[in-house]
């Protein structure tokens, strides 16, 4: 249930909200054009969307968009209250702040993806800033529209220095360039980067488990498997193609050591990657 609330407005819309929840409560987010950045100042909450789950501890924070359905935050602990404060970016107030160019942040990214949400960690500049935002609940005849202004643009700037921005950049440039792509492009499009299995049920907006369901049922092999493979077919055709070093080449090839990619290589193919290359070059 709702203990108490407090917000501001902005431009006629809501930007800043103080939520005091007792469990066992439950939001559901709106179809909307917008992005929310989620604070839990006490207690946990657990997002949860049609397909995935991710618990937020105190002091740590959520973005997610709001243009699909289906996505909300709950707690059922019955011995844990909770305080939540929620800054919510709308797209067309974003345009007349800056009206010149939108940050870079929002604009869109390189990466084929369909992640919607990130848990942002504890991060020493958010939390002042949520205590900054503390004050002003405190004094709201302090507030004005300059002021929430300067609130917007310190979060934006705080996101985009955050060890998690390239993510966060993903989420929030759907907000002016939304796209969404299929299993099979998300894959492709990360086949050779340093990509868990995680990682990519992430991207595709799924659980770990739903996601090595959907791969089985769509390239009949685990995940682990498949990208493995695919990855030493690559590396052997660019030892023989090009003069790369061997670190390079397993690098470039999504795998993170090279003792690991030796091994993995003469396993698959009887040899090692240097008398691969010296044996097919003949």
């Amino acid at each position: 249930m709702i203990a108490g609330y407090k917000k501001f407005e902005l431009f006629g819309k809501t930007f800043i909200q103080k939520v005091d929840v007792k469990p066992p409560f439950e939001f559901a987010f709106p179809v909307a054009e917008q992005a929310c950045f989620l604070y839990m100042l006490k207690g946990e909450m657990e997002y949860q969307s049609a397909d995935d789950h991710l618990k937020i501890p105190t002091h740590h924070s959520l973005l997610l968009n709001c243009i699909n359905s289906g996505k909300q935050i709950h707690n059922t602990d019955a011995g844990s209250d909770g305080e939540i404060v929620i800054v919510t970016f709308h797209p067309d107030i974003l345009k007349k702040v800056y009206d010149k160019e939108i940050p870079f942040i929002f604009q869109s990214s390189s990466q084929v993806t369909n992640q919607s949400r990130r848990a942002v960690n504890n991060d020493f500049l958010i939390q002042k800033y949520i205590e900054g935002l503390l004050f002003y609940f405190e004094n709201p005849s302090l507030v004005n529209d300059e002021i929430l202004i300067l609130k917007l643009k310190e979060i934006i700037l705080l996101l985009s220095q955050t060890q998690d921005a390239e993510t966060i950049q993903v989420i929030l440039s759907q907000l002016f360039s939304p796209a969404t792509y299929t299993f099979k492009q998300i894959i492709a499009a990360n086949l050779f980067s340093q990509t868990s299995v995680e990682d990519l049920a992430q991207k595709t907006n799924l659980s770990v488990s739903s996601f090595k369901r959907e791969f089985k049922k769509l390239y009949n092999d685990s995940p682990a498997n498949y990208i493995k493979t695919k990855r030493l077919e690559r590396a052997a055709e660019l030892l023989l193609a090009s003069g790369e070093r061997i670190t390079d080449i397993a690098f470039d090839c999504g795998f993170n050591d090279l003792a690991g990619f030796t091994k993995s290589f003469h396993d698959k193919y009887n040899v090692s990657p240097t008398n691969y290359r010296s044996l097919n070059s003949l």
